[in-house]
């Protein structure tokens, strides 16, 4: 009979945890939350902290407490794109691979459950349940992928502009009940046009169309808030 992972004693660092139910923590018994919580530690990072460099031989994995994490693919000429953006409570790592082929950095201040990796695999062996979960994030960033290469593909300026505005309320406070009306972006002008493929210019242009639309209001350069949610799925193409 499964434990009633509510009523069972678990690390007091799992139960305050926002993300422990989203996350792949949620697929562990308490007893394997128990011997995982005994090796796991908290982290919190500034923007522009590597968390994963490509082809370097991993040790270890985390979970996204909050905050966004910007995944980059580098060119031998030294090229750089954006290739995903990760929220709480997504898994960070390459399970079941000695490297990844992606660098991770922090877009923005980023809070971390970090676990080793032979904690990881040992506890893939021990339950089903976490592999499946494991699968099913693997399963939904290809899908994301699938879904970002149609609006790279086939969307204008305006409607990609207006998409990763959508992407962000939707993802970058996923506690929050729907979308977030009022968020942060946590990305450069710069990366924002490498990651959908535009011109910085552009990028500005675009956010200023929606502005001056009323569809959103911008303070500083980079607090969002999405007046009219509707008009701005309309601008997405959506």
């Amino acid at each position: 009979m499964r434990t009633d992972i509510h009523n069972s004693e678990i690390p007091v660092l799992c139960l305050a945890c926002k993300a422990r139910h989203g996350g792949i923590c949620g697929a562990l018994e308490p007893d394997q939350l128990l011997r995982l919580g005994r090796q796991t530690g908290r982290r919190e990072v500034a923007p522009g902290t590597e968390l994963i460099a490509a082809g370097v031989q991993i040790d270890g994995y985390a979970n996204i407490l909050s905050g966004v994490v910007k995944l980059t693919k580098l060119l031998p000429d030294g090229r750089q794109q954006i290739v995903g953006l990760q929220f709480a409570p997504d898994f960070l790592g390459r399970p079941f691979a000695e490297s990844s082929d992606v660098s991770a950095e922090a877009a923005s201040t980023v809070r971390l459950c970090l676990f080793p990796r032979s904690a990881l695999e040992e506890m893939v062996r021990q339950s089903p349940g976490l592999e499946h979960r494991l699968h099913e994030q693997a399963l939904r960033e290809l899908d994301d992928a699938r879904e970002w290469m149609m609006i790279l593909g086939q969307k204008t300026a305006a409607e990609k502009v207006a998409s990763f505005l959508l992407l962000l309320g939707r993802h970058v406070d996923p506690y929050a009940a729907g979308f977030s009306g009022t968020f942060e972006i946590p990305l450069r002008r710069a990366d924002i046009a490498d990651f959908l493929g535009l011109t910085i210019e552009t990028v500005s242009r675009q956010l200023s169309h929606l502005r001056k639309a009323g569809i959103i209001m911008i303070q500083k350069n980079r607090s969002v808030t999405v007046c009219d949610i509707s008009a701005l799925e309309l601008a997405s193409g959506a």
